[in-house]
């Protein structure tokens, strides 16, 4: 039985290059400690409407946004519950795209894998002949933009311009660890519901998911007799409509950090966001090569996680542990008992830039001798 550890509150401050919660500014954290206030109050109106219009503001889009406490995994059950009558094909190339297969398993859904070895990423066209092929007809599509367990960035533009071409097929896209830091063209590419968790990219305190409805998702739920009660679709929007709230008791004080957050998010452009992650990306991968080999099947490599493949054995547990204790600097492990020490990973997310990227680096290269 786990014993309790208690918490004490000193610690030595660590920087975080993990694939999340990553860092978070000062501002940000310190706009949760505004006094608190009632979530029906007309305060809570101004700073929920603030939010949620940003947000579209900054992805670009004008589908509707629902903002939630929970994490990203709210969403990843509550849009196969609002939009799966029966049957769902789920890609899978990782631990959390297998994971959402197990979630429509446990859901009751008729679910089909469309599967790839870790490392190798989806490919539209196996999509396509997939959905022209099979007997079944699929109420929806999933896919992982970002599988962090592997470091692949999934082209879930491409494959969502090949799901529109079915038009009674839904596509939902978990981008937990890759929006706010990877630019995706929601409205244009038939996406009808993608979400996130606010710890990743957006770099903020966790507890928020964030997700992006379309039109076509909202009236689909509308006929589903299944339908999430916290994260349903139409419950949500249409309290947001009414009362610009949200239905449930929401956590404010992360609230009050994503809406400090968010105005940094907008002063830097969304565009300019991008490209700060792509350097970041591009840095990472070219050390990864020189000094290791990277784990991801070449092309489709994450723009906010590199997952590198431990090509000279380092003993990646104890590099882990004393890049912590030399220089306060945490990255990743593997992800489970499959990748453990065969990879490490590298968060280049959030507010991080080619600077403090290069610091890590430098560390480890100090560490592992390289």
């Amino acid at each position: 039985m786990t014993e309790k550890r208690e918490y004490t509150g000193d610690y030595p401050d660590k920087t975080l290059y993990i694939p999340g919660p990553t860092e978070v500014r000062e501002d940000v954290i310190e706009s949760m400690c505004e006094p608190m206030f009632g979530h029906r109050m007309d305060r809570m109106t101004d700073l929920y409407t603030t939010i949620v219009e940003d947000t579209k503001e900054f992805l670009g889009t004008d589908n509707e946004v629902v903002i939630l406490t929970g994490s990203g995994t709210e969403f990843m059950e509550s849009s196969i519950l609002n939009l799966v009558d029966e049957n769902v094909l789920v890609t899978t190339c990782g631990s959390f795209s297998e994971r959402q297969a197990n979630v429509a398993e446990r859901l009751g859904k008729s679910v089909d894998t469309l599967e790839y070895e870790w490392g190798q990423a989806v490919k539209p066209a196996d999509v396509r002949e997939r959905l022209e092929t099979s007997d079944t007809d699929y109420d929806v599509v999933t896919c992982v933009m970002n599988e962090s367990s592997t470091g692949v960035r999934n082209p879930v533009e491409e494959i969502g311009d090949v799901v529109a071409d079915f038009e009674e097929t839904y596509f939902v896209v978990d981008a937990v660890s890759a929006l706010g830091g990877d630019y995706v063209d929601i409205d244009a590419h038939g996406i009808d519901v993608i979400f996130t968790s606010v710890q990743k990219a957006f770099a903020m305190p966790p507890g928020l998911a964030v997700c992006v409805v379309s039109d076509d998702a909202y009236e689909r739920e509308l006929e589903s007799e299944s339908a999430s009660w916290y994260g349903g679709f139409q419950r949500t929007i249409d309290y947001y409509e009414r009362k610009g709230q949200t239905h449930s008791t929401p956590a404010i004080p992360v609230m009050l950090a994503y809406r400090t957050q968010m105005k940094h998010m907008l002063s830097e452009g969304h565009d300019a966001r991008d490209e700060r992650h792509r350097e970041m990306a591009e840095y990472t991968r070219e050390w990864a090569r020189e000094h290791f080999d990277m784990f991801p099947e070449e092309g489709y490599e994450s723009q906010t996680v590199a997952c590198i493949e431990n090509t000279q054995g380092i003993d990646v547990a104890e590099t882990i542990e004393t890049v912590s204790e030399e220089y306060d600097m945490v990255f990743s492990n593997g992800y489970g008992s499959q990748l453990g020490e065969e990879t490490f990973r590298i968060g280049h997310m959030g507010e991080h830039d080619l600077e403090s990227i290069r610091e890590l680096t430098d560390a480890i290269e100090d560490v592992a001798g390289l």
